[in-house]
């Protein structure tokens, strides 16, 4: 991230870099997930690569699993690809409506109701949690 050719591009497309510590108010949480994602991935290079098109072609193929076939739990387990063109919604009823067959079919099997399948409204890393009023 300390490239001078990399930071005047994210500067041009307003990205703001950002050295702060995890769950910082003005961190960009969204990237550092994806950056740590992309480090742990089984196919990350053990080595430095030798020439800028190696690069751009591993990249390219980690940007294409990441958003067609891995799978999130913030938004319970389909790509982004299936929650940005819609299909999240019919994959979870599918899966709500299987598991809650197998419940009734066995349910001593389940030591609390189903999961909810539901798709959240709003997906988003480190957000606030909801202030409890203070007793007087």
């Amino acid at each position: 991230m300390r490239s001078f050719t990399l930071a005047a591009k994210l500067a041009e497309l307003g990205v703001s870099l950002s050295f702060s510590r995890p769950r910082v108010s003005n961190d960009n949480a969204y990237a550092e997930s994806w950056f740590r994602t992309m480090k742990y991935h089984q196919s990350y290079p053990l080595r430095r690569f030798r020439e800028l098109l190696s690069v751009k072609a591993w990249v390219d193929g980690f940007v294409g699993w990441y958003n067609a076939e891995h799978r999130h739990s913030g938004i319970k387990y389909v790509t982004p690809n299936q929650r940005h063109y819609g299909q999240a919604v019919g994959i979870c009823a599918i899966r709500k409506q299987t598991y809650e067959e197998a419940w009734q079919k066995n349910p001593q099997r389940w030591s609390r109701h189903i999961r909810d399948w539901s798709q959240p409204q709003v997906v988003s890393i480190n957000h606030p949690r909801p202030q409890t009023p203070v007793a007087a």
